[in-house]
């Protein structure tokens, strides 16, 4: 351990010395000026749309709309039965069962064979759905649903709901593929994720060479969330309003501020999958009630509005007014952005983590991960919507702002969490501080389980080497600094344009192979079945 810190420590030292040199000097402009032309190549690149609307969100939405269909409601049947699963209620089939309880044979598979498999897997149900919630509940679900507001209005909560609802169907089809066709190394560490399923998935189905130029393209693309979207996005967030509190202007406190900040996500994601899910199965369920419980005191404290409020986004949903979208195709695309930066469902990264789960049943795993975009999307930024309308019905900003996401409020620019922290501070007392230690769990807790992301992918292009190891986590950790040093904007769209270049080879998977998922399905079904008989 303190010679893998001292060799960080080491390769990243001339680094800091010359970005503390170019902080000073203003660091920022100069970021945003080299980084701003490979930033809007990319957004347009990703981006390219198709009768006005971006193809790549027609490509998920419609795609979660057939799975939920092509599955029956996955979202709402099995959603008792996904709450059973990470409650321990089915454990019993998975290995711990009596012999006599089973039939010899469960859908073609020998009983013994079956409860063999359990043994592979490194977390449990809830761990893998801690660890993949902390990656998708972040700051997408404060910056992004203000910035979301912001521009498009309170019509854009709507159609992050669905867009939450829908991205259930999707999330369970991709997480039950990422522990179908996982690899298992000889010391038992999982290795899951689309890079995997496309690949050997398309194998199976006689498409080879392309299921191997699909996975790459996959990992390319995951590497560059987990730097982005995944890494200083959050760190960005996390910095603006780090020195809002302690009141730090000068050039270079962004950089130091991201130096502390790579110096706790370096320690954490050493130990790897089970040191991260023993961090998020703490921090997670800890940081989610501390900042609901927030929102609901500011809702009910003025349950009154509401009413107003709920009917305003409805209202605006169909006719918006908002001055940056100008019509109901521009706050659904405002509305759905969002939600998919958030919750990433049909982008594939979740199934990375759940792959490394203790079970005999890959769809098991499927259905539990149905519930991150409920918990993401329909609750907790349904929340920080709300908390936002209710504040500005005092009329503090006006819905559109300069059509970036920055809205003037008592003169000053706010833009992300700066918005989110002046509805907070409207009503809770010393709340510049809760947000605060809000803001800085949720991205510490999203880039250490987008390291794990990042890093899958990159073991599956360089290798499963030390070496390949630490050059990655080195690059993941200067990001962190880069994201707390640069402005927000082209890094923000950097990130957008990864996570959703993601969806395009993760679909490829996903519509090849969701005949097999629902066998899978099936498989669980009968064996649960089978317990209870």
């Amino acid at each position: 351990m303190k010679k893998f810190l001292l060799s960080i420590f080491t390769l990243i030292f001339p680094f800091l010395t010359f970005a503390q040199e170019v902080a000073d000097k203003g660091l920022d402009q100069q970021i945003d000026e080299a980084f701003k032309p490979f930033s809007d190549a990319v957004f347009g690149a990703i981006f390219f749309p198709i009768f006005g609307i971006p193809f790549v969100l027609i490509l998920l939405v419609f795609s979660a709309l057939f799975f939920t269909i092509y599955f029956g409601f996955p979202n709402v049947k099995y959603f008792g039965k996904a709450i059973n699963t990470v409650r321990g209620k089915y454990d019993e089939i998975e290995g711990g069962h009596k012999a006599e309880d089973t039939p010899m044979t469960i859908d073609g598979d020998i009983r013994d064979t079956i409860r063999d498999e359990s043994q592979e897997g490194e977390v449990s149900h809830f761990q893998a759905l801690a660890t993949a919630v902390s990656g998708t509940v972040g700051n997408g679900n404060i910056a992004g649903v203000a910035l979301a507001i912001a521009l498009g209005g309170p019509g854009a909560t709507f159609w992050m709901i669905i867009c939450g609802l829908l991205g259930m169907s999707s999330k369970f089809v991709e997480c039950t593929l990422g522990v179908q066709y996982r690899d298992v190394g000889e010391d038992g560490t999982i290795y899951g994720g689309p890079m995997y399923y496309i690949s050997k998935g398309l194998k199976e189905k006689g498409f080879a060479m392309l299921g191997k130029i699909a996975a790459v393209f996959f990992a390319i693309f995951c590497i560059g969330g987990s730097f982005g979207g995944g890494n200083a996005a959050q760190s960005n967030q996390a910095t603006i309003v780090l020195k809002d509190l302690l009141g730090l202007e000068n050039a270079g406190a962004g950089f130091w501020i991201g130096v502390i900040l790579a110096i706790l996500v370096g320690i954490i994601i050493i130990g790897g999958i089970k040191r991260i899910a023993s961090v998020t199965e703490k921090v997670v369920p800890f940081m989610a009630v501390f900042y609901l419980l927030a929102c609901l005191y500011i809702i009910f404290s003025n349950f009154s509005l509401v009413d107003d409020a709920i009917g305003l986004i409805f209202k605006e949903a169909f006719n918006p007014t908002a001055i940056g979208v100008g019509s109901i195709i521009g706050v659904l695309l405002v509305g759905f952005k969002r939600a998919a930066f958030s919750n990433e469902a049909g982008a594939g990264s979740a199934s990375i983590a759940h792959s490394a789960v203790k079970t005999n049943y890959s769809a098991s795993e499927g259905l539990v991960a149905l519930l991150e975009p409920f918990i993401d999307t329909v609750v907790i930024c349904t929340m920080t919507a709300l908390v936002i309308i209710i504040f500005n019905f005092g009329g503090a900003f006006q819905y559109g702002g300069d059509g970036l996401g920055a809205v003037m409020i008592d003169g000053v620019s706010y833009e992300g969490a700066g918005i989110t922290s002046k509805a907070f501070a409207q009503y809770i007392p010393y709340s510049n501080v809760f947000l605060t230690v809000a803001v800085v769990l949720f991205a510490v807790s999203t880039m250490i389980s987008w390291s794990y992301y990042g890093l899958q992918s990159w073991k599956f292009l360089f290798g499963r080497g030390k070496a390949a190891d630490l050059a990655y986590k080195i690059l993941f950790l200067m990001f962190v600094i880069i994201g707390a040093a640069a402005s927000m904007g082209s890094i923000w769209q950097f990130s957008d344009a990864m996570i959703f270049a993601m969806i395009f080879p993760n679909m490829i998977g996903l519509f090849f192979l969701f005949p097999v998922v629902k066998k899978q399905l099936k498989r669980y079904l009968d064996a649960i079945k089978a317990a209870k008989a």
